[in-house]
């Protein structure tokens, strides 16, 4: 398995404790093997955000002003 085949994904998670961890960062072929990947470490954790990051640019959320600049135009 080469490492390039690989894409990485960050999780924002709830615990089973009710915990919140953020920017969990987990390497999979497809999203849902990085989510088999996270509930084998975080049981019964309930996932509130994934983020796809490939390539070497990491795609961040709209800011505020990214959208207001979408709605103005």
């Amino acid at each position: 398995m080469h490492p390039s085949a690989l894409t990485k994904y960050a999780f924002r998670i709830r615990t089973r404790d009710g915990l919140v961890v953020n920017n969990l960062m987990i390497h999979g072929r497809a999203e849902d093997d990085a989510q088999r990947k996270l509930r084998q470490i975080y049981r019964d954790c309930e996932i509130l955000e994934c983020i796809c990051h490939q390539g070497p640019e990491r795609r961040l959320p709209a800011s505020f002003d990214d959208v207001l600049n979408l709605i103005t135009r």
